[in-house]
């Protein structure tokens, strides 16, 4: 079969994709920017399995051709993290222009991953889900949904802010809504669902809600992730926590973003659960417990195997889709910080300690002072430094790390550039790049600044002594860190 795939960069996608290729599929991938596929990881045969086309499904403008043999589209698109205030106009548009484009195919079934929308008195990201469905069921071709409810796995948004909140914190002042009840699913099982529904009439048409064995409260949750991690926690749950307050709270206390955190908080109201089990009849799988879908995802985390994170997603990003433009640095109307390190060390050594640079690693000199810097810019509504990275030795064009984005990851020819994500008065690029001279090897460390305006300037030179202290360490320790 041909299958049209939208989302095949982000958290689902980028795992579903390997999956219908495996399972002899032809895949075409509508993305936004093509640079931002994961070209890299996957073998000449298989890319032989894929088309990649650009397109952007809010701009109408920039509608691509699709091709007419498309058998089965899935919808992967969701709007959940972002800082648009009128997301739910956004999906709306995005899942219109999905149907006409759809619709000038021969496509016999649409799939869609949506949440679980039981209650009546919805949030405002579960109404958008919902509404995105109705748009969806005025295609031509059928419709299928699966409707989930918190995904664990490694990489996703749930599982880390779980994580978040039950390492760091012994003890956890909460908002009355951890009693709220919840059905999650381990990832494993939703890709095998979004596969396990593809060409089967039965399921055309037709709405399912999906979920793992247990129906827990988001208290039982946390406890039950304390409990596998051998740690003592307790939980005070308290009614004078505003929706406001607690969205702050996870901010602070989280890798998570305002927008995320009070998308998170205002849908913690509605309950999620299975009111039907249908699907476990035509889509027949072990369903895992809440305590095996940790485990899986700590097991892909210790195995360095983390495939996606939602943390990756541009929606979360302050610069628009097409950041991948600023991988021109500028040399005009710039502060620079440049600093050159000859060494013998073994070449390939100190590329891998670039690319293991931030997350739990950190950067090699002042750490101390980098969490400082990210506690600012957490006070001022930025990303900070909780984000880390998706995996503590890979990375690619499109990865957070930290408050940068990865713009440049070239590891054969060792050259790596950030671009960052903090809130800053202007715009900031930082280059890690190994050249070859003589004999020797020299590492070349680049930070560049264009400010703006005056208070631009003013930043750069009150943040210069720090970068006289940090840079020329953390460099030579990138060298000689053997």
């Amino acid at each position: 079969m041909k299958i049209l795939l939208t989302g095949s960069t982000g958290y689902i996608g980028r795992r579903l994709l390997p999956v219908l290729v495996g399972a002899g599929h032809q895949v075409v991938c509508l993305v936004r920017d093509q640079r931002r596929f994961d070209w890299e990881d996957f073998t000449e045969d298989f890319l032989q399995h894929v088309t990649v086309i650009e397109g952007d499904l809010n701009q109408t403008s920039e509608l691509p051709t699709i091709p007419v043999d498309i058998d089965a589209a899935y919808y992967l698109i969701h709007s959940m993290s972002s800082t648009n205030p009128d997301f739910t106009s956004l999906e709306s548009e995005s899942a219109q222009n999905f149907v006409a484009l759809v619709n000038q195919t021969q496509a016999q079934q649409i799939i869609y991953l949506s949440g679980i929308v039981n209650d009546e008195d919805l949030s405002d990201h579960l109404l958008s889900r919902k509404n995105v469905e109705d748009i969806l069921a005025t295609a031509k071709a059928p419709l299928t949904v699966l409707r989930a409810a918190i995904i664990i796995g490694s990489g996703s948004a749930s599982f880390e802010i779980i994580r978040d909140l039950v390492e760091k914190l012994p003890v956890m002042i909460a908002p009355k809504w951890l009693k709220t009840r919840c059905q999650p699913i381990g990832i494993r099982n939703v890709i095998e669902y979004l596969q396990g529904v593809l060409h089967k009439p039965e399921t055309y048409n037709q709405t399912f809600d999906i979920g793992g064995t247990e129906i827990l409260s988001y208290h039982q949750m946390l406890y039950g992730f304390a409990r596998m991690r051998g740690l003592k926690r307790w939980i005070i749950t308290v009614p004078v926590l505003t929706p406001k307050l607690s969205s702050l709270w996870l901010v602070f206390v989280t890798s998570t973003t305002y927008s995320l955190a009070r998308s998170l908080v205002n849908s913690m109201k509605n309950e999620v659960i299975c009111h039907d089990q249908r699907i476990r009849s035509i889509v027949p799988t072990r369903l895992l417990s809440y305590e095996e879908a940790l485990q899986l995802a700590f097991d892909k985390i210790s195995q360095k195997n983390v495939v996606s994170s939602w943390k990756d997603s541009i929606s979360l990003s302050t610069m628009d889709k097409h950041f991948l433009n600023n991988t021109f640095v500028p040399e005009h109307g710039v502060f620079t910080d440049h600093r050159q390190i000859e060494f013998t060390n073994d070449r390939a050594q100190v590329v891998e300690n670039i690319w293991r640079i931030g997350g739990n690693r950190g950067w090699y000199f002042g750490n101390w002072m980098w969490r400082i810097r990210g506690i600012m810019d957490k006070m001022v509504g930025g990303v900070g430094l909780r984000r880390g990275r998706r995996s503590d030795t890979d990375l690619k064009a499109g990865d957070a790390l930290d408050f940068w984005r990865v713009l440049v990851a070239d590891k054969p020819n060792g050259r790596l550039l950030l671009y960052a994500e903090m809130k800053l008065p202007g715009e900031a690029w930082l280059e890690f790049k190994v050249k070859q001279n003589g004999d020797k090897h020299v590492l070349v460390q680049t930070a560049t600044y264009r400010p703006l305006g005056l208070w631009g300037r003013l930043y750069w030179y009150s943040v210069l002594p720090f970068h006289g202290l940090i840079f020329p360490k953390m460099a030579q320790r990138i060298v000689t860190n053997i």
